[in-house]
């Protein structure tokens, strides 16, 4: 069975459960777009959520024959693949004190309320960042296969050619990057249906699309912007708090005197024949656990809880364009000494 989040609500008896189901489409545009094949099951021994699939590589090709000659075979080529359902989610406290004067509500409503953003920013981070292997640099390690890590190598990774690292070169070059971006889209087997970006390449694309005529926006249901190119859109991932700083899900990287601040962009088609979610049976896929009030005990804790995945079953329906310049390069600063020598 397929079903979006806005369908897996309507099947739960919980209204918390419900409302924390609006709390992560309201959070994230991915989440209310994706649909999720809640297929997954434990194994006999309740320890497993995987996913097993079939993953188109490469599509087979026609062509013309003549009379008594053969077609030269191809076949489309596909790959065993499979992902884990992780179980994503946090725990919060409550002191009774907040109980005994009247903000128990408040506070248990603000926590999940967070705890959902948190959880959304997170999603987004193994969409892009997560990686099945036990290890590997810049991973999220031991989750599910990002689109970083699907596509790296792939037919449809790109790099990009233009610099719009200031507003002069922007003013000059923005014609040549929205070139550039239409040419990486028409590659894809299909228009995406989301581009996704971080905070400063979608400053970057909403500038050359407006000056360009192709921006458009408009207020969805949760009264969220949605700003589209092209028909296609566009979303800023975002950052989550790795328990230190807080770091951008798709990364630009540091300038220097010898390379730019570089970062990417990542379109993707959705649906059960391109990328999708994964989950366990829809009215287990998200679980909110309220604390206890009248339980013995000082502190009271609740907890919210999602089991999701993220699988791409034909590598031609996603792609990415990466090394987009968006920083200049750093100058050097030479003192008078220095000069003098």
């Amino acid at each position: 069975m397929a079903l979006t989040l806005a369908e897996a609500k309507v099947g739960m008896a919980d209204k918390v459960d419900q409302n924390v189901i609006d709390e992560f489409r309201r959070a994230s545009l991915l989440l209310d777009m994706l649909t999720f094949d809640d297929s997954v099951s434990p194994g006999t021994g309740g320890s497993t959520l995987t996913y097993g699939y079939m993953r188109l590589k490469t599509p087979t090709t026609v062509a013309v024959r003549s009379i008594n000659t053969e077609y030269a075979p191809n076949e489309a080529k596909r790959e065993e693949a499979t992902a884990k359902v992780i179980i994503l989610g946090g725990s919060f406290e409550v002191d009774r004190v907040i109980a005994e004067t009247g903000g128990a509500i408040d506070e248990i409503d603000f926590q999940i309320k967070e705890k959902t953003k948190a959880g959304a920013n997170y999603f987004h981070n193994l969409v892009i960042n997560g990686t099945s292997a036990a290890s590997g640099t810049g991973y999220v390690t031991g989750t599910f296969d990002g689109l970083k890590k699907i596509l790296s190598g792939s037919d449809t990774e790109y790099t990009s050619a233009v610099d719009i690292s200031t507003s002069a070169l922007m003013d000059s070059n923005y014609n040549a990057y929205l070139d550039e971006l239409d040419g990486f889209i028409s590659k894809l087997a299909e228009k995406p249906d989301i581009l996704l970006m971080n905070n400063e390449l979608l400053t970057k694309t909403r500038a050359a699309a407006r000056r360009a005529g192709f921006y458009e926006r408009s207020v969805d249901g949760f009264g969220r912007t949605v700003e589209k190119y092209n028909g296609i859109p566009m979303m800023d991932v975002g950052q989550y708090y790795n328990g230190t700083k807080t770091v951008d899900v798709i990364e630009t990287t540091t300038p220097s005197a010898t390379a730019y601040g570089e970062t990417a962009i990542y379109a993707a088609k959705l649906g059960l024949n391109a990328f999708h979610g994964i989950s366990v049976d829809g009215s287990k896929m998200v679980h909110t656990y309220l604390p206890d009030l009248n339980a013995p005990g000082a502190v009271k804790k609740g907890e919210v809880e999602m089991l999701a995945g993220a699988v791409l079953k034909n590598s031609k329906m996603a792609g990415v364009l990466k090394g987009i310049k968006v920083k200049p390069k750093t100058c050097l600063l030479y003192t008078s000494d220095a000069a003098d020598e």
